[in-house]
């Protein structure tokens, strides 16, 4: 074979080699979600790329055959075919022997970096940048070549399934898509700067519904403004006028005898009407829910959805009031900074570095805020608050402070024994943590 011969034969492989790395790197980037969009908007060789995705066996069997083949021939073709030309250049100061010797070695690397580039890496970048046209591109000559290599392919699937089998090793990928795959898209979409982090926050708090607990959201006991049951119609005005709400738990003497709540728009009905308003009636006085502090979130919602109500009593084991929750606090949980005001932001970036952090500020929002990871006993508390009585074994007070995962943690103001601002700022801490 001619020096000429030669060269087109290694070009062709070179061609066909870059097919098949392109066939391969495509069809495995591709993304089932886009295709699928592509499909149904009338692409049918999306759909013929799908069916491959679903069983991909004989699709890659047939690349790599085409692969190992094109190494075979290109080693063999190309193993001598600058030799001489490179030797020519080399033996006028080169012994013979070592010129030759060199001249083998120069003509392997030639070609080997031809195929490295032009039939493996140009091929796979270009898989890579726009997989899914690609893959729709070279479907269609992947099926006639599949059905030249069918023999070849039959019989190493054959034999890899048997093998495969044998040792126990999976054969099937498992193509479900689990909300850690969404929140890593949300993730690498608000790098590239197509979702906006309060957007991508959302997406991270619906998932978080499951595993947040009621009163990471809820209004607790101290702060519930409720109503007595044979309060007169002066006393409803004026608690309603000093503490604005839309729900007002109705109670028999103390805050533990619930009878029901009222609704502040059937009240301001009747102070629009001249209606006295009398909590006795009954017709003011909507069913409640009772809900235990035990509760998830999206738990919360479920009983919200079935039973047609909008608050929600929170109990503990005890059936001790601990708080209440309404469906707005669950939805300004999950909408997060989209609807929260500046002012009434939980965790604020000071600019000196440092955080200054409400209390009851949910413990997950704390650790994504400062990166935090695992935390000490993360199971017996929701909040800032809970994380610094059990940190520090005790009601903290003003000035206590707790270093953890190089962060200190300083009590800022105490409100009967209510912790209401935490100041963080960054600092050294031991592996595990400190306390003062």
């Amino acid at each position: 074979m001619s020096f000429s011969q030669s060269l087109l034969f290694i070009v062709l492989l070179i061609v066909a080699g870059a097919f098949f790395s392109a066939a391969e790197i495509a069809l495995a980037a591709s993304r089932r979600l886009r295709l699928r969009q592509m499909a149904d908007d009338g692409h049918t060789r999306a759909l013929q790329v799908l069916r491959v995705q679903e069983q991909p066996g004989s699709y890659f069997t047939t690349v790599q055959i085409g692969v190992n083949v094109i190494a075979i021939l290109g080693g063999i073709v190309g193993e001598g075919l600058f030799s001489p030309y490179i030797e020519g250049l080399l033996h006028h100061w080169l012994p013979e022997r070592t010129a030759a010797a060199l001249a083998f070695a120069g003509s392997v690397a030639l070609v080997t970096s031809l195929f490295v580039i032009f039939s493996d890496l140009m091929p796979k970048r270009l898989g890579m940048a726009e997989p899914e046209r690609l893959a729709m591109r070279l479907v269609g000559p992947m099926q006639q070549v599949l059905l030249l290599f069918r023999p070849a392919v039959w019989f190493y699937n054959r034999c890899t399934d048997l093998i495969m089998r044998l040792l126990g090793l999976p054969t099937q990928r498992d193509e479900r898509i689990t909300p850690d795959d969404i929140l890593a898209l949300a993730e690498a979409g608000t790098q590239a700067g197509v979702i906006d982090r309060p957007e991508q926050q959302v997406i991270e708090n619906v998932f978080e519904l499951d595993t947040r607990s009621v009163t990471s959201a809820m209004t607790p006991r101290d702060r519930v403004a409720w109503l007595r049951h044979d309060d007169s119609d002066e006393a409803v005005r004026l608690r309603i006028a000093a503490e604005p709400f839309s729900t007002y738990p109705v109670c028999d003497g103390v805050l533990d005898h619930v009878l029901g709540y009222v609704d502040a728009k059937d009240l301001f009905q009747r102070v629009l009407s001249g209606t006295p308003i009398h909590l006795t009636d009954e017709s003011l006085l909507h069913k409640l829910v009772l809900v235990p502090d035990t509760l998830s979130l999206s738990e919360v919602l479920l009983h919200f959805r079935e039973q047609h109500e909008d608050f929600a009593l929170i109990v503990n084991e005890y059936s001790t009031v601990v708080g209440v929750v309404t469906l707005n606090d669950v939805m300004s949980t999950v909408m997060g900074e989209l609807v929260t005001p500046e002012d009434e932001e939980l965790i604020v970036r000071r600019d000196d570095g440092s955080w200054l952090i409400d209390g009851h500020t949910p413990m997950t929002d704390v650790q994504r805020a400062l990166d935090l990871d695992d935390l000490p006993s993360a199971d017996d508390y929701d909040t800032l608050a809970g994380f610094l009585m059990v940190m520090l074994r005790r009601v903290p007070r003003r000035t206590d402070s707790v270093v953890w995962g190089g962060h200190r943690f300083e009590v800022m103001d105490v409100d009967n024994y209510r912790i209401d601002q935490v100041l963080v700022t960054r600092g050294d801490a031991p592996a595990g943590g400190a306390l003062r």
